[in-house]
């Protein structure tokens, strides 16, 4: 039931922010509807003329409600925009005021959502212009026929450190669109997950990618991504044919990331059959780096919440989870993941789930099965964080997902941890870090009489971004945002409930 109504809380959520769009959406689907059905409606057999007239009749009423529907589009576009809301949110004080580099990054998201609604049109955006049975065969017309059909317009590659604001951005440019797009924002993460999902499903097809590639592109053209990180051998081989594919069905990206394009996937396995995707990600989207030094996350009100640094602390987090499950009793629980596997709960009730760092971290799991968690469960109490090095460089990996997937949820995070965020990670550098302190720690082989220093690029540019959101996590802002989240989801699932008795 929460799982249910946090889905219709998104729709919810999705389709409030363009109320005027809604309605030209509605007008055009009441047009389609029509327009399916004006045989049935309009045909008598016994007067052929009337027949004609009737049908020339509703012709110019489409024809003129299609040229009210792209006046209002029109100014729109002088009104709206992501860079008009910022302006109004921050006069509002709902955002704090940005430096130079997030408004030069505005201005390009401004830039793009110009030139998107002048290729509205082209770019076959409004997802009721075009009938829904020529949507499902689009791709069996496509084996008959082939043909590539890019987008008129270059999509957008904004990368920069963690903190600066790239998906506040990125989002604010997203809910700026109309509902009647076909458009779709979702974590990389997500986003490969369902796209491994999807050729296991096509699995004997000839080209099970293309495919793959038909589907995401009937269902969104434009293709909003948070934090393009590639580090798994399976998404770098696939890449580069899938998006060649998706460009080609007219996909615009939209993606955030640390990494400048040249450094994803840096000193991977078989770099160099990714590197074309490099090429080709460069061709299709303007790459814009956000410059700015400051964490925006970091600028919360710091307090100690929920994350206690010590050992021999797993009394103390037991006696806070029990607080927050009040009068429910904790019991183990089964959650469902993708493609029909199941992740065990040590303790789970009233939406809080209790594991050891070993259960969570140390066993094979990875974005799937934290996906699955919670979506289930929105507090997560994680006994016995340990500080990362060359010795527990998996656990560490396991340990930056879980963080990203919890902050992508807005969860809350209740820990034990043997100390600080930054001192977690402070055995995790990069080899350009590595060579600044000594040319020889450089190497990934080490002696076994070196300290336990961890040289990895993936995990040393990522350690920055799960510090900056383990802080600000444990804010008092986020907690508060988190509580009044669970209040109102409480309400609906009490309301829901009233429903169904």
């Amino acid at each position: 039931m929460r799982a249910a109504v946090r889905s219709v809380r998104n729709l919810r959520s999705a389709f409030g922010h363009q109320r005027n769009s809604n309605s030209t959406a509605f007008v055009r689907r009441r047009i389609h509807l029509i327009e399916s059905n004006s045989i049935s409606v309009y045909r008598l057999p016994d007067n052929a003329e009337i027949y004609r007239i009737l049908l020339r009749t509703f012709s110019m009423s489409k024809a003129f409600s299609t040229d009210a529907a792209a006046k209002v589009n029109i100014t729109e576009v002088n009104r709206t925009g992501p860079l008009v809301e910022y302006e109004r949110r921050t006069a509002a004080g709902e955002l704090v005021d940005g430096d130079a580099c997030q408004v030069g990054t505005l201005k390009e998201l401004q830039r793009l959502y110009d030139e998107i609604f002048e290729s509205a049109d082209a770019c076959g955006l409004d997802r009721y212009a075009v009938p829904e049975k020529i949507v499902r065969n689009r791709w069996f017309w496509s084996r008959l026929m082939p043909q590539s059909s890019y987008a008129p317009v270059k999509g957008l590659y904004l990368y920069g450190g963690v903190g600066t604001g790239k998906t506040m951005l990125m989002d604010l440019f997203f809910d700026q669109l109309p509902c009647n797009w076909r458009k779709k924002r979702i974590h990389f993460h997500d986003f490969m997950l369902n796209v491994h999902s999807c050729l296991q499903r096509h699995k004997g097809v000839t080209d099970p990618l293309e495919v793959v590639a038909g589907e995401i592109s009937d269902e969104a053209i434009l293709l909003c991504l948070d934090e393009f990180m590639v580090t798994d051998v399976a998404d770098a081989l696939i890449l580069n044919r899938l998006f060649r594919y998706l460009f080609s069905n007219g996909i615009i990206l939209v993606a955030t990331s640390n990494r400048a394009p040249h450094n994803l996937y840096e000193g991977g396995l078989q770099r160099d059959l990714f590197l074309p995707f490099i090429a080709t990600l460069k061709e299709r989207c303007v790459v814009h780096e956000i410059g700015s030094a400051v964490d925006y996350r970091k600028l919360t009100s710091e307090e100690q919440g929920f994350y206690f640094i010590g050992k021999d602390l797993s009394s103390l987090l037991k006696e806070k989870f029990q607080h927050l499950i009040s009068e429910y009793i904790a019991s183990p629980q089964v959650v469902e993941v993708v493609m029909g596997r199941t992740l065990q709960v040590p303790l789970g009730a009233n939406g809080c789930a209790y594991f050891s760092f070993e259960e969570l971290c140390e066993k094979p799991l990875g974005a799937a099965d934290y996906l699955g968690l919670f979506k289930n469960f929105h507090t997560l109490a994680l006994e016995g964080v340990p500080k990362f090095g060359l010795h527990n460089r998996t656990a560490a990996y396991r340990f930056v997902t879980l963080v990203d997937v919890m902050y992508e949820n807005r969860s809350r995070l209740l820990c034990t941890a043997e100390g600080s965020p930054q001192e977690l990670f402070e055995n995790i550098v990069t080899v350009s870090d590595a060579r600044q302190m000594a040319p020889r720690t450089s190497s990934r082989s080490r002696r076994n009489d070196d300290s336990d220093l961890c040289v990895d690029n993936e995990l040393g540019f990522a350690k920055e971004r799960t510090i900056s959101r383990l802080t600000e996590m444990n804010s008092k802002e986020y907690l508060e945002q988190h509580a009044e989240e669970e209040r109102q989801l409480s309400q609906e699932l009490a309301n829901a409930d009233a429903v169904q008795a």
